[in-house]
């Protein structure tokens, strides 16, 4: 059954959150103009966007993640915190001039078809696992935990999604892995860049020594 998408959606521009689909991503919402986001969306078809607004900038990049609220809990001081499940990556085409407190886009999801593919269908990439044995490397190195068990049972989309949202790398490095059209290129551009740190790190050792 094909999913109808909307055209034009509103907006969250939040910087240092890459967000992915097939992924959760709880939100603590408390500014007015994103509560009013919020309930303009309850009373429609619950789909938000998602993007990262730029680093000293109040422009935001061009590709961002459509999300569907899941969860919608208001606290006692006027909170509302709540849950999105990732549907698919955007392009932004134009901002809407509209009478509201927030932003609205047209997007389109042309470039990335995939998103809404069933990973039934798909083939099984043989880099992924050589990238999980590398990432598995990184992230010790760097403290970081990850229930590998729990892990494994992800389709191959939700493992480079899942890795891209938390991995130690930079917001820009995360965005241009986001803009990646499909999942080998995903794969690659996320492999590259942890053998990017992995080497640095290791040229900074050489250098101490």
């Amino acid at each position: 059954m094909k999913i109808k998408l909307p055209n034009i959606i509103p907006i969250f521009p939040l910087n240092g959150v890459i967000y992915f689909p097939k992924t959760n991503l709880p939100l603590n919402i408390f500014e007015p103009r994103y509560l009013s986001l919020v309930n303009d969306c309850m009373k429609s078809n619950k789909y938000m966007g998602m993007i990262q607004s730029k680093k000293d900038s109040s422009s935001v990049y061009k590709v961002g993640c459509l999300g569907k609220i899941t969860e919608n809990k208001k606290t006692e001081d006027g909170r509302a915190q709540i849950n999105l499940v990732g549907i698919t990556r955007f392009e932004i085409k134009k901002e809407i001039n509209n009478n509201k407190s927030y932003k609205e886009f047209e997007v389109s999801y042309d470039k990335f078809k995939e998103d809404l593919v069933s990973q039934k269908n798909f083939k099984k990439i043989d880099s992924i696992k050589e990238l999980s044995e590398k990432i598995k490397f990184f992230f010790k190195k760097n403290g970081l935990l990850l229930n590998w068990r729990e892990f494994e049972k992800l389709d191959q989309n939700q493992r480079i999604n899942t890795l891209a949202m938390i991995a130690p790398i930079s917001n820009e490095e995360k965005q241009t892995i986001l803009e990646s059209i499909n999942l080998q290129s995903k794969t690659k551009t996320l492999s590259e860049i942890v053998e990017f740190y992995l080497h640095e790190s290791y040229a900074n050792k050489l250098t101490l020594q």
